[in-house]
């Protein structure tokens, strides 16, 4: 996440919201179903499943001694897995500190704790130097912040030359009408609206795109299967998260998946250099 959240969002009501969604995700019952839905158990908030992630870590050619750097990275997923599964460091970033502790400490489970770092980071004011990371990647991140060009400038300055990013991201779908573009906005992440399309802003911040794939069915039905298992664990999610934060949740799930099936929102995934 980072600042510049439009009026209608409240930049720590938005920052409070993850990191209580951060703390929650350590119950045993959200893991279960993170488990059931992703195939992961790290306490995420992105829609990116076991399988994307692996395609994630194939197109970035991540092995031992390449450095990557996650935006937006939460308690761990996918970034942590990808340091696990390829030997690549690791530096996570973000502005909750609640998920990056999480991620710390799953980091040291894993034994990551020499080949990963977290910073307490905004995506738009990267500290870091220009050409320092061999690779970077966000899942699900850009739809949850409002300076989405400064961010891919950000990145691209921290990348090294001919090094890749790649991202997956909710978007609204093309050529709405006003009413249903509103309706997009709001059934879908906090700052799903944009000015410009994903391609032009990428070409704005000066990358290329070398791979675009399409992933709204997975997540639809990762969206489907989690409100049937958020459903199912009723009783449990409502001692959790308290009556009206359940039905506060199951809601936004359930219009998203609306927005979905009627064309409104799409997600894909992008590989750039």
């Amino acid at each position: 996440m980072a600042t510049d959240l439009p009026a209608t969002l409240d930049q720590q009501e938005l920052v409070a919201r993850f990191a209580n969604d951060y703390r929650l995700g350590e119950a045993d019952v959200v893991r279960e179903i993170e488990r059931r839905v992703c195939g992961c158990d790290y306490g995420g908030t992105s829609w990116t499943t076991r399988d994307e992630a692996r395609r994630l870590g194939e197109l970035l050619g991540l092995a031992p001694g390449v450095r990557l750097l996650e935006i937006g990275a939460g308690s761990g997923w996918p970034g942590l897995y990808l340091a696990t599964t390829t030997g690549c460091e690791i530096v996570q970033t973000d502005l909750p500190f609640d998920g990056l502790k999480i991620a710390a400490a799953r980091a040291a489970t894993d034994g990551l704790a020499e080949t990963s770092r977290v910073a307490v980071a905004d995506g738009a004011a990267l500290p870091f130097a220009a050409g320092c990371f061999d690779a970077i990647v966000h899942s699900d991140v850009l739809c949850c912040l409002a300076p989405k060009l400064a961010v891919l400038k950000e990145c691209r300055r921290a990348l090294r030359r001919g090094a890749k990013m790649v991202f997956t991201v909710i978007f609204i779908s093309p050529g709405l009408s006003p009413g249903d573009r509103a309706r997009a906005i709001a059934s879908g992440p906090p700052v799903i609206d944009t000015a410009l399309g994903y391609p032009e802003m990428l070409h704005a911040a000066g990358w290329e795109i070398t791979t675009r794939a399409e992933l709204t069915a997975e997540y639809r039905a990762s969206l489907s299967r989690l409100i049937g298992l958020e459903q199912s664990h009723e009783a449990e999610l409502r001692d959790l998260r308290g009556p009206a934060g359940y039905a506060e949740k199951l809601g936004r799930r359930q219009r998203a998946l609306a927005a979905v099936e009627q064309g409104l929102i799409r997600r894909e995934m992008f590989a750039v250099v």
